[in-house]
């Protein structure tokens, strides 16, 4: 593996797979840059909106009504609400390609989702990894965080889980939960959060 470049770890997770808390673990022993709410703001910053709000659409795809206001707004003189003027799904996913480039350009980082691992998949000094778990370690821990019932948590993770699987596979083409497309896939619920940490450490060691 080439070190002309800092190195990189891109990180795709199922919701409730642990993938912050891993993510911001590997980033502390190894000592990279953690991207995630970062890439966050400085596509918030560039499109002049509030954080809060451009998380809330992050890895999603707009609805059809949505990009039909938006459309009209500039196909027509009808006035169209200012906050309805979001960035399309398309350009939100432009802005934050050019965003995680510029961060492994400039950093040894871990990039948590937004399809980093097929925006560096040309990237050398890089590994990809893919988190999952079952249903049931997902919901518990979702229900943990987030102090909710375990219907809720059930049904964040599905929604999670459909936004997420359409997202990418618009943008990239691509079965989000395909192996093949990552270096290392890891059942978290088998063998817990902690653990998968260390194996993701000795596989990085390995590589090197």
């Amino acid at each position: 593996m080439g070190h002309d470049n800092p190195f990189v770890i891109t990180i795709s997770r199922q919701l409730g797979s642990g993938g912050a808390y891993i993510g911001q673990q590997l980033a502390k022993k190894l000592d990279m840059y953690y991207a995630d709410n970062e890439i966050i703001n400085k596509a918030a910053n560039k499109f002049s909106m509030e954080e809060s709000h451009l998380a809330s659409r992050d890895e999603k795809l707009q609805s059809i009504w949505h990009s039909f206001l938006q459309f009209s707004a500039f196909s027509s003189d009808k006035y169209i609400p200012s906050d309805v003027m979001d960035p399309t799904s398309r350009e939100l996913y432009e802005t934050e390609t050019e965003i995680i480039r510029h961060i492994a350009k400039e950093h040894s980082a871990v990039i948590i989702g937004r399809c980093g691992f097929h925006i560096l998949r040309e990237y050398s000094n890089r590994v990809s990894i893919f988190l999952y778990g079952d249903k049931s370690f997902r919901v518990q821990r979702i229900q943990q965080i987030y102090e909710i019932s375990d219907k809720e948590a059930e049904e964040m993770i599905l929604q999670s889980d459909k936004e997420r699987a359409l997202y990418i596979n618009t943008f990239t083409g691509k079965k989000w939960s395909d192996i093949c497309n990552y270096d290392l896939a890891i059942n978290t619920g088998k063998i817990g959060v902690d653990n998968a940490v260390e194996l993701i450490l000795d596989y990085v060691k390995f590589k090197q």
